[in-house]
């Protein structure tokens, strides 16, 4: 399913959610070419008739594009509808949703960028995040072209353990900010207690959620005695809060045309490692994987999955 002047450090999990809304309101994109007097004011001039359209104004003015050649749909699942913009400076992948508001577009990009500061595993970069004037939100980012195949098994299971490795949280468990898996919300509240937070915030409020939507009662019961005797099964483990996709699946992992893996479409928050792998039964991660993950991990692995 598928985010730079103050930049979001994802070794600095203080930062609030205005700040966060402020960034992302204000980065451009890096400078590529110097714009003459003749570009300005040909800015101006197209500015003028794009008033109505975000998108295209921040393309043409942070993004330091001065023409959009073309835009084509390529899909974006069953959430968000997505484009590639196509410009004479460099394309531009961008989500829309009619539906709901930036809140949902601000915790993914906040996520992407907290990956992309790690310089581990690739992440497309997040650009902006805003509302469109006829209701819903949108999110521009890095346009990445994907290679033929989801990558080498080994890369991936190596780079996410780089990036485990890399961030991790002075606050405990949680993020910056409450996001969507999917367009299912997320609580992150900061909790110094893993066990704490996941049987809270994670299982507890799914098992709610359900609850409310579906009325099984047996199921909510059965969730809540899995809560309440958790704790032994965690005996052993190394638990730190350190930084995870926390939506991996095989939908959210491609790789570029170098052959070098890519994930995206993140619900970020920092939890416990093993976490990340709560999804491996659709995502397909083999003994390569998990042998080059724990090779290079980001803890002494006594307890393993």
């Amino acid at each position: 399913m598928a985010a730079n002047v103050a930049l979001l450090s994802a070794s600095s999990p203080s930062t609030s959610a205005a700040v966060a809304s402020s960034f992302l309101s204000r980065r451009p994109l890096p400078r590529c070419c110097a714009a003459s007097p003749r570009r300005a004011s040909s800015r101006l001039s197209i500015m003028a008739a794009l008033g109505d359209d975000p998108i295209k104004e921040w393309i043409l003015t942070e993004g330091k594009a001065t023409q959009i050649k073309g835009t084509r749909s390529i899909g974006g699942g069953c959430i968000n509808a997505a484009q590639r913009y196509d410009t004479d400076a460099v394309p531009f992948f961008v989500k829309t949703n009619s539906r709901i508001g930036p809140e949902m577009f601000e915790g993914e990009a906040l996520g992407l960028k907290a990956m992309y500061d790690t310089k581990s595993i690739r992440v497309p970069l997040p650009y902006k995040v805003g509302s469109l004037p006829t209701g819903g939100s949108f999110i521009i980012m890095e346009f990445i072209e994907f290679g033929r195949s989801r990558g080498d098994q080994s890369a991936l299971g190596r780079k996410l353990a780089e990036m485990h490795k890399s961030a991790k949280s002075d606050k405990g468990y949680g993020f910056h900010v409450d996001n969507t898996i999917g367009s299912t919300p997320q609580i992150n509240t900061w909790t110094a207690d893993w066990i704490e937070f996941y049987s809270k915030h994670r299982l507890g409020y799914q098992l709610e959620l359900a609850s409310r939507r579906y009325g099984d009662s047996a199921i909510y019961e059965k969730g809540q005695r899995l809560i309440k005797n958790i704790r032994p099964l965690f005996d052993g483990a190394v638990l730190e809060p350190c930084l995870l996709h926390g939506d991996l699946w095989s939908g959210n992992i491609s790789s570029d045309t170098k052959g070098d893996p890519v994930i995206l479409d993140p619900a970020c928050y920092y939890g416990h490692n093993e976490a990340e792998f709560g999804m491996s039964w659709c995502a397909g991660f083999g003994g390569d994987f998990y042998n080059a993950y724990f090779q290079g991990g980001p803890m002494d692995h006594s307890h393993k999955i």
